[in-house]
């Protein structure tokens, strides 16, 4: 597999697909540039080389080609402020426009094609379809779509003289631009520096991991996780279920859950899951206790309750004090974390006590020695909310690919440029 820090870009035009999928106001001013600044080491490495740089992204899900509300334009200022130079944008991704552009790109240029989702052909799905549309009707419109997908990435493929995949974020589609189009460069294809630091965190992870080996798997469903638990059985020396999740658990075992977030229908596969962590010798830690409310606001009443026990009235919205100090009592003894999913509403501060103790918890760990990799959009949230983004091992840039690559042990847009 070609390196990026081996290839010589010297006078080559290099297509990079970034995830500039970043969130603006009403102004389409950038809110926050995290990911933007994530893809400038690659981008600056390019031009640093000789190279010229074509910038792919998506941004939202439109609908429609075109839709301002989601023309990657307005990032125009941000990406600028980042690099340190001028971008020039093109308008649509796949116009003559475009191509004349790209086909000048001389060394140090910089061009940012339009938003690749404008056209159904990236992700493969057919648009416009009506809500009672058969299955018969749905293949055959996906099956009209495959040879305009087939040019469309062509199209895109004839851009450049190689390919750097950087997007982690959509690294689990298989999507014109994330997979497809790796194939027409057999010999100039690689990761960008952000893929790579993403996928050797994940495989330090879950390949060699220092042990014990604990993972904390929050959110609202089991039915959301249940392959990523199981996966992690086979992985992990031990699993700590927190969020929404655990009141199906709870209920499962028999528990009085109130008004809590639960899924009667998972109860099987709670059970499944708890014998399936008994046969394999893999610890299962769950809260004893819940901070319970009355409401779902700042401003309701709150006690703590017993996990089995929560009045009719009430809500289970975060783990007590019994969970915090079991928590936390077992993430000191792992030498490896991996943390998946808040253990309560962090976003309503009266219920973020919780998450803000297994946060805690994981940057000490981390300090005496453990490898410590946070990933999902919440869980990240809930760092960089607390201010310890700085005192972990690693942040992950994607939620579902890393969900998807713990489950399955690899993704779609790894294997198009490692293959």
């Amino acid at each position: 597999m070609v390196s990026i820090d081996n290839y010589d870009f010297k006078g080559k035009r290099a297509i990079i697909r970034v995830d500039f999928n970043v969130p603006v106001d009403g102004e389409g001013n950038v809110t926050d540039d995290t990911r933007i600044r994530a893809a400038m080491p690659t981008v600056k490495k390019v031009l640093a080389e000789g190279g010229a740089v074509i910038l792919m992204s998506h941004m939202g899900r439109p609908k429609k080609n075109p839709d301002t509300k989601f023309t990657l334009e307005q990032i125009i200022p941000a990406v600028e402020k980042n690099l340190g130079v001028k971008v020039q944008f093109a308008g649509d991704c796949m116009g003559e426009k475009a191509a004349e552009m790209c086909a000048a790109a001389k060394a140090g240029d910089v061009i940012l094609l339009e938003n690749l989702r404008f056209y159904a052909e990236e992700e493969g799905k057919p648009r416009g379809l009506s809500a009672d549309a058969t299955k018969e009707e749905k293949d055959a419109a996906k099956k009209a779509l495959k040879e305009p997908q087939k040019e469309f990435v062509k199209k895109l493929a004839s851009y450049a003289d190689c390919y750097i995949n950087d997007a982690f974020g959509t690294a689990h589609r298989k999507h014109a631009s994330t997979y497809l189009i790796a194939e027409y460069f057999p010999q100039d294809k690689m990761f960008g520096y952000l893929m790579e630091k993403e996928v050797k965190a994940i495989s330090e992870v879950m390949e060699k991991p220092q042990r014990p080996f604990c993972a904390i798997v929050g959110g609202s469903k089991v039915s959301s996780k249940i392959g990523v638990i199981k996966a992690l059985l086979d992985k992990c020396d031990s699993i700590i279920i927190g969020g929404g999740m655990t009141y199906t658990f709870a209920g499962a075992l028999g528990g009085k859950v109130g008004k809590s977030i639960c899924e009667p229908d998972m109860f099987p596969v709670a059970l499944e899951i708890l014998e399936m962590a008994k046969a394999k010798g893999v610890k299962f830690v769950m809260s004893p206790d819940a901070l319970t409310c009355d409401q779902f606001s700042e401003e309701a009443n709150t006690k703590e309750a017993s996990v089995m026990d929560i009045d009719p009235e009430w809500e289970g919205v975060d783990i007590g004090a019994g969970g915090k100090a079991a928590f936390r009592e077992h993430i000191l003894s792992c030498k490896t974390i991996l943390w998946n999913g808040p253990v309560g509403v962090f976003e309503i501060n009266k219920f973020a006590t919780g998450s803000k103790a297994v946060a805690d918890a994981i940057a000490e760990a981390t300090k005496n020695g453990a490898f410590s990799l946070i990933g999902g959009g919440d869980s990240v949230a809930c760092v960089n909310k607390f201010g310890l983004g700085d005192q972990v091992s690693y942040i992950s840039t994607g939620g579902g690919a890393l969900l998807e690559y713990i489950e399955f042990g690899d993704l779609p847009g790894v294997a198009a440029i490692r293959d």
